[in-house]
C-alpha cells in the first residue's frame, strides 16, 4: 500500500460526468463542491474485498460526515449491478459507474488495469477539484478503514 499525503503530490482531478447506481448523471465535481470528498476507486462490485472496504466505510460514515467529507465510490461496473450492489449492502454514499466509455475516469486517474479490465484500488482525497491525499492498494488486498481515517488528518 502506497500513501501518498502532502502538497508536493497535488494534482487535478479529471471532469467527468458518470452515473451513480440510480443512473442519474453526477459531475465528478459535485462530490466536492460543498467541501471535500474521498473517492474510493474497487474493482468489481459484489467481490469479497470490495465489500469489505465500502463496509467499513459505510460503518464509520458519521466519521466522514462529522469532518465534511463526502464519501463515493468508484467501479467499472454497469449501473445495473451498482443498484443491485447498493441496494443488499444499504451504502450511504454513491456509487459511480465508469463502465461505460470503459475505464475512462479510471485511466484518467492512473488507476486502470488495462489486463483486468477494472479499475485499480485507489482512494483520493479531493479539496478545492485537486486530489490532496491518495493510498494505491494491492489488487488482492483490501485496504483498511485506518488508512482510510488517516486522511481526515490531511483537512
Amino acid at each position: 500500500m502506497r500513501t501518498t499525503p502532502g502538497r508536493g503530490d497535488l494534482f487535478p482531478v479529471p471532469d467527468a460526468v458518470v452515473p451513480d447506481q440510480h443512473g442519474e448523471r453526477l459531475a465528478l465535481r459535485e462530490l466536492w463542491a460543498q467541501g471535500p470528498a474521498l473517492l474510493v476507486l474497487v474493482p468489481a462490485a459484489f467481490s469479497t474485498h470490495c465489500t469489505a472496504e465500502l463496509g467499513s466505510l459505510a460503518f464509520e460514515i458519521e466519521r466522514f460526515d462529522d469532518a465534511g467529507v463526502q464519501v463515493a465510490a468508484l467501479s467499472c461496473d454497469p449501473v445495473t449491478s451498482l443498484k443491485a450492489w447498493a441496494e443488499d449492502r444499504f451504502y450511504p454514499f454513491p456509487l459511480l459507474s465508469d463502465f461505460w466509455p470503459h475505464g475512462t475516469v479510471s485511466r484518467d486517474l492512473g488507476a486502470f488495469d488495462e489486463d483486468l479490465g477494472v479499475s485499480q484500488r485507489v482512494s483520493l482525497l479531493v479539496v478545492d477539484d485537486t486530489v490532496r491525499w491518495s493510498l494505491r492498494g494491492e489488487l488482492g488486498a483490501p485496504r483498511s478503514l485506518a488508512t482510510h481515517l488517516s486522511a481526515l488528518d490531511q483537512l
